[in-house]
């Protein structure tokens, strides 16, 4: 695995997310107030403000995020499926720990999905992937979401050897790789990825990269409505989806360069 491109993948993405250039621009005004640079100290101000207050109340990432969500259509099951890939990131590790029973996160529907495909697929296996992403437990052996994911599977009645599951993978990349590794899929088989909807181009090149095989995609956890739906003031959500608009543009930009 590589832990090097892991780390740095996690500083840039801290560094480009929305909070990250608020803070910056906090820093930049307490710097101007203490050079008593005034007219710099106001226009910062101002164009923080306007920039704060717009990016609330219009949901301007969405457009660009329904661009992404759109790459592969929704629900589309072939008639023969051997295997169902489930890839972690729906699950609440911290929360599931915290109260000792498995609790989704906001990407919960690929959990969902993987259990209406499992019915739909009675003889498809169920392989989940994903570990922990993490930083702080990049060198560390730490309880991943395969662990919530097997306990959440199986109080569902899907069980070894159905269940295969991989908990060492920290991000898209070695989702696939590990995957493979594990399972080594013959080419004639055939395979759903479940995933969400804006993460799915860029998982469906690194588990192609990786050589499996037969893949449809099977987005999930769709983010975007009609932009006048989230018109007014919904400042978290906007900053949310501002910040998935970037991290999967320049997350993809990234895994094309290292041929991932």
């Amino acid at each position: 695995m590589d832990t090097g491109f892991f780390i740095i993948a996690k500083i840039v993405g801290a560094f480009l997310l929305v909070e990250t250039w608020l803070v910056l621009a906090l820093v930049g005004l307490m710097v101007a107030l203490l050079r008593q640079s005034y007219r710099t100290a106001l226009w910062i101000t101002g164009v923080t403000l306007l920039s704060v207050v717009v990016l609330s109340v219009f949901p301007l990432a969405d457009p660009f995020l329904a661009r992404v969500e759109q790459t592969y259509s929704a629900n589309s099951a072939p008639e023969r499926v051997d295997g169902i890939i489930v890839l972690g990131g729906g699950g609440d590790l911290n929360v599931s720990r915290r109260w000792g029973r498995p609790e989704l996160s906001e990407g919960g529907d690929r959990y969902v999905a993987a259990l209406a495909l499992a019915r739909k697929y009675p003889e498809a296996i169920i392989f989940f992937t994903g570990g922990s992403g993490a930083l702080r437990h990049a060198l560390s052996a730490a309880k991943s979401e395969s662990d919530l994911a097997r306990e959440f599977f199986a109080a569902h009645g899907i069980l070894e050897p159905r269940l295969l599951i991989e908990g060492q993978s920290r991000n898209t990349a070695e989702n696939a790789q590990l995957s493979y590794d594990i399972v080594q899929p013959k080419i004639d088989t055939h395979w759903i990825l479940i995933t969400s909807a804006f993460h799915m181009p860029r998982a469906m090149r690194s588990f192609e990269t990786a050589g499996w095989p037969n893949l449809t995609a099977y987005p999930v956890d769709y983010r975007t409505a009609a932009f006048a739906d989230h018109i007014g003031w919904n400042f978290g959500r906007n900053m949310r989806n501002l910040n998935i608009v970037i991290r999967e543009l320049v997350g993809q930009l990234a895994y094309r360069i290292a041929a991932k």
